[in-house]
């Protein structure tokens, strides 16, 4: 996955490994609805990982980084978007 993202973003590794560092904590915080599924807001997210003091990253790239890491995981067919 790690390589798919860097790919498409042209991210170093190490900001990649940063930004989902910070995405798997906020996702730990979330609850989990009646069937188990997570449901997280993009834009939270991402203001939440620019919150944290590690992070010298503008938005587009964590944007991208998150994107990207979506596009990953739906191609896997371990995620989805809800409307």
């Amino acid at each position: 996955m790690m390589q798919y993202i860097a790919e498409k973003t042209k991210a170093s590794q190490a900001n990649i490994a940063l930004v989902l560092k910070h995405e798997q904590a906020y996702i730990n915080k979330a609850h989990e609805n009646a069937k188990g599924d997570v449901d997280i807001d993009g834009d939270d997210l991402a203001d939440y990982i620019l919150s944290r003091k590690d992070v010298k990253l503008d938005e587009l790239t964590v944007e991208g980084i998150l994107d990207a890491e979506m596009d990953y995981l739906m191609e896997k067919g371990h995620a989805g978007y809800v409307d």
